[in-house]
Formats: C-alpha cells, sequence, structure tokens
C-alpha cells in the first residue's frame, strides 16, 4: 500500500501533513464515488478537501495517502467461493492514469499495456487479496502499477460487486452478480454452470477476442460553468460501453454512444464544442481531454510530448496518432474502397467519413453497400470461441464471417434509452425492459439495442437477442438490415428509450423503416414547438400565451407582446434541456445567445410564464379508448421542472371538475394526435383555466412511479396496444383509473455536491439525477418517508439558515412561523431577519457580505450551527449573486438546502406532523390575526 494514515480529525490531519508534505490524496472512510475526496497540492486544498471528507464519512473519518498521480491504474475483478476456489473474471486497465476517479476514466478491458510479467504479477497480489480477506463472491481490486521498475501499489478493495463489476460483466459476458449470490447459499464455483455456453462451468475464466471501451458520460452540457476538472471525486452520472475487434473502433464506437453530437474522435465542426475543446489543455484531466490529445496531434504535437504531458501510456497516444492520420487520408484523398474499409475498421461512422470526404452520410452509406462493405455481428461467448455457445449477445465489427444469422418468425426491436445522464436515467431502462417481457409474452421475439452496461436491458438473457452498439441512425438500419427478412425489416418499438429513442422515430421513417405504435408524424406534431401551438389551436385547447421563434428578433418581439416573465423551451428536449424563465429582454438576449442556439431549423417556444399549479399525466392510447392510470399534483408551483417536483398521487387538492378538465383534454389530446401506446401531458392550473404546457408522445420518468403506485402494467399494457390489440380486449376501459386507497409521492434526488461550480436552485431544467418514492395510508406519512429517503427532511429543534428574496417575503411567513413552532434556531440574512423580528419571532441575523462580518452565512453552515438552508431566489438568476456562495456552501456540506417555498413548507408540514399540540395557519389567516 502507498505510505498512508487514518485520521479522524483536522488536527491529526495538520500533523500528518506537516510530517509527510504534500500532495496527498483524501479518501473518506464509507463512501462510494470518491465522496468528498480529493487530491491536495496546496495547504488551502488540503484544509478544504479533509473538512470535506471528515464531513462526507458517516464515521468522521479520512486516509490520507500519498499521491500516485500519473502512475497507471488497473483493475482485478475476482470472485471466490467458500471452497477457496478462485478466478479472475476481467482485468482492465485505465486510459487514464492515477488521479482520476476510476468512475470518470476510459476504461479498457482487456489491459492493453501490461506485459505478461506485470499482469501475472497484480493478478497474483489479487488473488492472495481475495483469499486474504476471506471473501466470498466478487471483488474488486484497484492498483496503481509503474513499468519502470516494476512497481505496484494497492490503492482499494471493493468487498462487494461495483460499477465496474457491472461493466466486467457486460464486457466478458460472465454475471458476476449472479454468480455472487449463488456463492452466498453455498454453491461452489464448479457447481453454477456458465450460463452463456450452456457447457462450460462457472470456474471457467473468461477470455475476450475482442477490445471494450467505456467512456463516462458526464453532465456538463447541463452544465457548461461547471468545474470540468477531473480528480478522485466522480462526476460522471453514467457510461457507456463498446466492443469491437480493436481499440481504435471500440472507442470511436463508445464516443458516438454517447449522444453529444460526436461521430467519433475525428474533429468536430460545431463551433461551441470547438471553443470548449481549445480551452483545455491535454495535460489537464477533464471531460475533453480525449478531444483535445486529438487536437493536439492534429496541431503536430508529437508521442512523446502527450505522453510527457499527460501520462498517458504511449501505447494509447499511437492508437489515436493512427486515427488523426486516417482523417488525414480522408481530407486529401478520393474515397476508394480500400480507404473506406481502413476507415470502417478504425470505427469511423459514416458521418465522420462524410464530413471529412465532402458528402452526405447517405452518400457514404450508399458507396460502401456498393463495395458490399458492411458490417458484420460477432458474439459475446466468454471463451473467446473456445467452446459452442447459446448467448443472444452481438457486437458489429468490419470483419468476415457473420455470426448472428436474422431471427426467424415474429420480432420487433426495442430502442433502448442509451447512457444515463440528467433527464434521461433508469426510469426509461425500466420501460425498455417491460417492454422487452411484453413482446416475449405476446410470441414475438425482442431484441435489445442499447449501448449501457450498468442496465438491466444488457443482461443478455432479458430480450430474445442482444445488439450492444450505439443508438444512431447507422448503427440501427446496419442491425435492421441484418434482421431483414424477404426486404421485410422488423419494426421498431421507440416510445420507451427517452427523447434517444424518439428522436431516432424521425430519421428511420425517413427512409422508410416501420415503427410500431404512433406514426413519426404524430411524434413531429406533439415534439414540434410550432406544430404543436397549431395543433392545440385548432383543438381549442388552452395554452399559455406565446409563439415558436426563429431568431432573437422575433423572441423579442414575441415576448414583449405576451409579458415577462417568459418560459423559453426549445424543441425535441427531455429533461427540460435548455429551458429558462427570464424576466426581462436583457436575460432573453444572454440566454439565446449562450444557452441555447435559435434559428429557422432550430425553432424555440417563447411562452409566457404562468405561477400555477402543475399537474402530469400518463396515459396510454389505442386509437379508439385512451386510460389514464393516475393524475399526479406537484408539490412546486409550475417553473420547476416535473423531474425535480415532488409529485403526489392522487392529486389531493384537486377539484371534480379540474378533475374532468384533464381527463377531457388528455383524452381528446391521445385520439387527435393519433397515439398508439403512450404519451405524458404536462398541465398548469390557474384560477379556473387548465393550460396544456407540452405533450411527450412516448413513455415519461413517472412510468415506473405510476405503474407501481396504482398497479396498472403501463409499459405492458401500451406494449400489447402497439402490437394491435385494443384497452377492451386486455381488460381495461378508458377514462381515469380507480383510485387506490393510498397515497405515493415521488421525491427527487440530487448530486449537485460532486460538481463544484454549479449553481444549485430549481427551475424548468431539469438538475436531479434519481428519484425516490414514499407510499403509506396518508399524506403525512407517505410524504414523511419520502422526505427521509431523500435526505431532505427536517428535525425540530435544529438550525435553519433564511434567506427569502423581496418577491417571495409575504409567502413565506406560513414557513417561517412553523419552523418555530417545532422549536427551531432561526437564522437568517439582514432583510429576512428583520421580517421576522417584526413577526414576533425570535431569530438571529447574519450577515449575507462574506468576510464583512462575523458569523456570516458561509460561517453557521460550514461549522454546523444550521442543519437546512431556504434560499429563495430574486428574478436574477445568474450565478454571481450573493445567493450562489449560501447555496454552494448547502450542498457541499450535504444539508438540505430548499430554494421553493413550497418543498420546503413541505417538509416543515412533514417536521410537524409527528409533534402534538401544534396549530399552523394559512399566511392569508396570519396577516388577519391581530398581535404576534
Amino acid at each position: 500500500m502507498p505510505p498512508n494514515r487514518t485520521v479522524s480529525s483536522m488536527a491529526e490531519a495538520m500533523d500528518y501533513e506537516a510530517e509527510v508534505g504534500l500532495p496527498l490524496v483524501i479518501r473518506p472512510a464509507y463512501t462510494l464515488g470518491g465522496t468528498g475526496g480529493g487530491i491536495a497540492n496546496t495547504p488551502d486544498e488540503f484544509r478544504s478537501i479533509v473538512d470535506s471528507g471528515l464531513s462526507a464519512s458517516p464515521i468522521s473519518q479520512v486516509l490520507l495517502e500519498r499521491s500516485l498521480v500519473g502512475w497507471k491504474e488497473i483493475e482485478y475483478e475476482v470472485i471466490r467461493d467458500g471452497a477457496d476456489n478462485c478466478i479472475t473474471v476481467c482485468n482492465m486497465e485505465n486510459l487514464d492514469p492515477m488521479g482520476a476517479h476510476t468512475g470518470d476514466s476510459i476504461v479498457v478491458a482487456p489491459s492493453q499495456t501490461l506485459t505478461d510479467k506485470e499482469y501475472q504479477m497484480l493478478r497474483t497480489a489479487s488473488l492472495k487479496i481475495i483469499r486474504g480477506l476471506g471473501i466470498e463472491g466478487g471483488c474488486n481490486i484497484q492498483l496503481a502499477s509503474r513499468p519502470h521498475p516494476d512497481a505496484y501499489y494497492v490503492i482499494e478493495v471493493n468487498p462487494r460487486v461495483s460499477r465496474s463489476s457491472a461493466l466486467a460483466s457486460k464486457a466478458t459476458g460472465y454475471p458476476i452478480a449472479r454468480v455472487s449470490a449463488k456463492i452466498a447459499v453455498g454453491k461452489r464455483l464448479d457447481e453454477i454452470p456458465n450460463e452463456v455456453t450452456g457447457t462450460t462451468g462457472a470456474a471457467f475464466e473468461p477470455a475476450l477476442d475482442y477490445c471494450v471501451v467505456k467512456i463516462p458520460r458526464w453532465p456538463f452540457d447541463k452544465f457548461p460553468n461547471g468545474d470540468r476538472h477531473i480528480t478522485t471525486q466522480m462526476k460522471a452520472t453514467g457510461e457507456v460501453m463498446a466492443i469491437d475487434r480493436s481499440f481504435e473502433a471500440a472507442l470511436q464506437k463508445a464516443v458516438r454512444s454517447l449522444e453529444q453530437g460526436n461521430s467519433g474522435v475525428a474533429r468536430n465542426e460545431r463551433k461551441n464544442w470547438r471553443k470548449a475543446v481549445a480551452g483545455f489543455i491535454a495535460a489537464v484531466p477533464n471531460d475533453l481531454r480525449l478531444w483535445a490529445v486529438a487536437a493536439a496531434l492534429r496541431r503536430g504535437a508529437t508521442r512523446t510530448e502527450l505522453v510527457a504531458q499527460t501520462s498517458i501510456d504511449p501505447w494509447f497516444i499511437a492508437a489515436l496518432e493512427r486515427i488523426v492520420d486516417q482523417e488525414r487520408r480522408l481530407l486529401g484523398n478520393p474515397l476508394t474502397p480500400a480507404v473506406l474499409w481502413t476507415s470502417k475498421r478504425l470505427g469511423f461512422s459514416d458521418s465522420a467519413i462524410a464530413t471529412l470526404s465532402g458528402l452526405l452520410p447517405e452518400q457514404v452509406r450508399q458507396l460502401r453497400l456498393q463495395h458490399g462493405i458492411k458490417p458484420v455481428f460477432k458474439m459475446v461467448d466468454t471463451c473467446a470461441a473456445e467452446f459452442e455457445a447459446r448467448t443472444p449477445y452481438y457486437y458489429s465489427a468490419y470483419d468476415t464471417e457473420n455470426e448472428a444469422p436474422p431471427l426467424e418468425g415474429p420480432k420487433a426491436v426495442v430502442l433502448g434509452s442509451g447512457p444515463i445522464r440528467i433527464g434521461q436515467g433508469i426510469e426509461f431502462d425500466y420501460c425498455s425492459v417491460h417492454a422487452a417481457w411484453a413482446l416475449s409474452e405476446a410470441g414475438v421475439a425482442s431484441i435489445m439495442i442499447n449501448s449501457n452496461p450498468e442496465t438491466v436491458s444488457t443482461d443478455f438473457d432479458t430480450s430474445d437477442r442482444l445488439y450492444f452498439e450505439p443508438l444512431d441512425e447507422e448503427a440501427i438500419r446496419d442491425i435492421l438490415d441484418n434482421e431483414t427478412i424477404d426486404d421485410k425489416p422488423p419494426a421498431s418499438l421507440v416510445q420507451f428509450g427517452g427523447q434517444t429513442a424518439i428522436n431516432l422515430s424521425q430519421s428511420l421513417a425517413a427512409v422508410g423503416l416501420p415503427i410500431l405504435g404512433s406514426s413519426a408524424e404524430a411524434i413531429d406534431i406533439a415534439s414540434d414547438r410550432q406544430r404543436f401551438e397549431r395543433f392545440l389551436d385548432n383543438l381549442g385547447i388552452p395554452q399559455p400565451p406565446g409563439a415558436t421563434v426563429a431568431s432573437i428578433a422575433q423572441a423579442l418581439t414575441v415576448a414583449q407582446r405576451i409579458d415577462y416573465p417568459v418560459v423559453v423551451r426549445p424543441s425535441y428536449v427531455l429533461g427540460g434541456r435548455a429551458m429558462e424563465i427570464v424576466g426581462n429582454a436583457t436575460e432573453l438576449i444572454r440566454y439565446l445567445t449562450i444557452a441555447t442556439e435559435v434559428t429557422p431549423e432550430r425553432q424555440v417556444l417563447v411562452d409566457h410564464y404562468i405561477e400555477g399549479r402543475e399537474c402530469e399525466v400518463d396515459a396510454i392510447c389505442d386509437g379508439e379508448t385512451v386510460l389514464i392510470p393516475g393524475i399526479m399534483e406537484h408539490v412546486e408551483r409550475a417553473g420547476v421542472h416535473s423531474g425535480d417536483s415532488m409529485a403526489i398521487y392522487p392529486g389531493l387538492n384537486l377539484t371534480e371538475g379540474e378533475v374532468d378538465t384533464l381527463v377531457e383534454y388528455t383524452t381528446r389530446i391521445g385520439l387527435a394526435l393519433g397515439i398508439r401506446g403512450l404519451m405524458n401531458i404536462q398541465f398548469v392550473l390557474q384560477e379556473t383555466t387548465v393550460y396544456v404546457l407540452e405533450v411527450n408522445p412516448r413513455g415519461s420518468r413517472t412510468i415506473p412511479f405510476i405503474s407501481k403506485v396504482t398497479g396498472v402494467p403501463v409499459a405492458k399494457l401500451a406494449t400489447r396496444v402497439m402490437l394491435g390489440a385494443t384497452l377492451q380486449e386486455l381488460g381495461y376501459s378508458g377514462g381515469l383509473w380507480p383510485k387506490q386507497r393510498l397515497v405515493g409521492i415521488k421525491a427527487p434526488v440530487f448530486s449537485m455536491s460532486k460538481l463544484s461550480g454549479v449553481d444549485w436552485y430549481m427551475g424548468p431544467e431539469m438538475k436531479s439525477t434519481g428519484e425516490v418514492m414514499g407510499v403509506d395510508r396518508n399524506f403525512a406519512a407517505a410524504l414523511t418517508k419520502a422526505l427521509q429517503a431523500a435526505s431532505i427532511n427536517l428535525s425540530p429543534g435544529m438550525g435553519v439558515l433564511l434567506s427569502i428574496s423581496d418577491q417571495t417575503k409575504a409567502d413565506s411567513l406560513s414557513l417561517i412561523q412553523g419552523l418555530a413552532a417545532a422549536n427551531c434556531q432561526l437564522y437568517a440574512t439582514e432583510g429576512t431577519a428583520a421580517m421576522i423580528n417584526a413577526m414576533g419571532l425570535p431569530v438571529t441575523t447574519i450577515t449575507k457580505r462574506i468576510g464583512e462580518g462575523s458569523p456570516d452565512v458561509l460561517d453557521v453552515i460550514n461549522d454546523g450551527t444550521v442543519g437546512a438552508v431556504v434560499n429563495t431566489l430574486s428574478g436574477d438568476t445568474s450565478v454571481m449573486e450573493d445567493g450562489f456562495y449560501i447555496r454552494r456552501a448547502a450542498v457541499e456540506r450535504r444539508i438540505p438546502c430548499f430554494t421553493s417555498l413550497d418543498t420546503a413548507r413541505a417538509a416543515m408540514e412533514s417536521m410537524l406532523s409527528g409533534l402534538d399540540n401544534y396549530n399552523i395557519l394559512t399566511t392569508e389567516e396570519y396577516l388577519n390575526t391581530p398581535g404576534p
């Protein structure tokens, strides 16, 4: 192990730092994803990271160890049974050297740069460790290696399945979690069959005759102002995996799978992307480093220079050189069959070749098909073809033998949702998996296409056939060509893979490929803001006043006509991508210039912001009948993205007339659009009017929630409807499904503490990375469970810091009264404290101006005086405003930070529901009550 010391206080940490010096790596105990840790190069960084680590560790303990930045990082997945049989399932090598969390590293399997001596040395150490610890089941061991001399250190042992275990399972076909479960109940490895081959056992070490590359998916497209530097604290929200016959091909295929507009490592012509890459040098670990290295090679940097700058192994730099060299050939030579074949073998997509050779992607596709250049599909079989295998798990390669003949009989393709990211999470994998199961139950073979190793949909036994491929037009069309029999390609289900699959619907339909369920035309009407606006006008269904615009000038004209504040909504986006509420013309110009591109081809909707109650429904339509499993009411008012809102089933505050209107509008929209399958509709209620905000012609992130609280198998029913069944044939009538005798509450979960430099406030663009559900027989109990699960519950007597904007002060009175009733110690900034004093309640005034008084807002957060923060925003949401520092301090200390009064009020009411003898007045009642 590297020299280290475990400490439990700042004083102990400072003593060790004085003894050994910097740099040091700080690793908090009992945490995941490097939470709270980092690399300290200066005394200030050291104190800050140690403080964060002690706070993040549930036992207030951190490990301080020698920095090995620049060493190779290697992982071994090892498995052992109770009889001491032990094998290595997979070894993996990080392209990024030590200093980057493995979850934020590009990972290659099997390792490519170790000598056999190094490989065996690290393998032997890993087997000794799992035996020495007596682990039964899976184990992940991370090591640092340096070739000259042969030296290594053990960095970390995870005595459980890990993020890397899922990657290793998908990379090899060896199901680590399944085998570990059987070991846990007493089975030996030699007693457990290999499900892939059907003939060998689990004691057989997998062999790979291909290369696997994993690339993390970071959220910086959502948070362009965040700190993009990669350290030991993980920032990625998901990952993609690609398989091919060479490293170069697998790498470029993985880049395509990220769904960030890149067709490979090849140069990207998008101005904002070129600008972002230019802002980073290759030496600095960051999410754009791969492209920065490639850009440096194009500018003439040598392999030796880049190895010295980055500590990336020369083998990987040489591979990137081969890609860049092939770019030059494509730029300066005719597209001959030989050049085309070599390019495809190196992983160049049709789109990348087209950009470099001055053609259209469709022209490149037709040219290669004319020359007989098309991919074959190879099987992942765990044994490098040594034994016959029966697994239906395939990847594409430009090679000779095709191992995936088309499936016979009825079949359909399920398009998955790709990498987990903010706005498109595991909820869509739930939908894809249930769709595959429903197809199989209906006697239709399910063919799954996905690129995410973390999901159930990419388990080889979830569907009848799995293609581990990017979710782009080229890959989908190649797979459909491979599955075509008698010129009849299988139809695709596009409603379960989030916005990824919906966006593919238009390109598939354009080339005549069949889609199951709602037509591409219906999808486009619902997704295109301008067409949808006209559609609702024709139906006479209210929508907030506004218009679609194709230029900044048009946006300013529309905003002036409908009055500020306005909401700006791009088309074909998920998770509120690039949506914002703006309060004046200056903000509107800034937003349309920086956050989203507005052109005639990329029109956006500008509509008036209505601060009403928001509701949403998921519905199933068979063309004649519309079934609504339930209506969900949001705790937060409109303006907070539905994915960041707390949702209540059933809507407890809706009148019978409002419910009838919601059901009527949903039914009319579903039938008029010609929906076959799923749709999700967002509504806002203001006084007596119900407005439609948007319709999503697909499964939504609330499908798992509404399915679980109502008992209606939504994804399964939708799949059967897409196959041609009617709801009546499936035993369901139209209208609103009867209310269940329970209350379910969905609450969001955020990961903002991992993203330094990112402001935390709730708005139209989604920021949460997950969700939890609380269920009980009444609202208060369900709410308490949801808040506890999301770690945003309040406790009586705790300290609470309040900084309330002038616009929301009047609305905050009942919240403040409730906190005082629970004996919470109130701390407030100057203006808020004056209001609380006027209410006759005790409060401690805290200065908002950092460093100009003591204590200031950061002091009371960082020293633990307060356990929660309520900070509502003014109209200006610029990250430079004072409140930014309050919110960042709260999320970094991992305490609840409420930017919506509605959420804070719900947490307060949940806290009070556990107390006796309290009485909370509404704001109106309070204002009409004389005296304190």
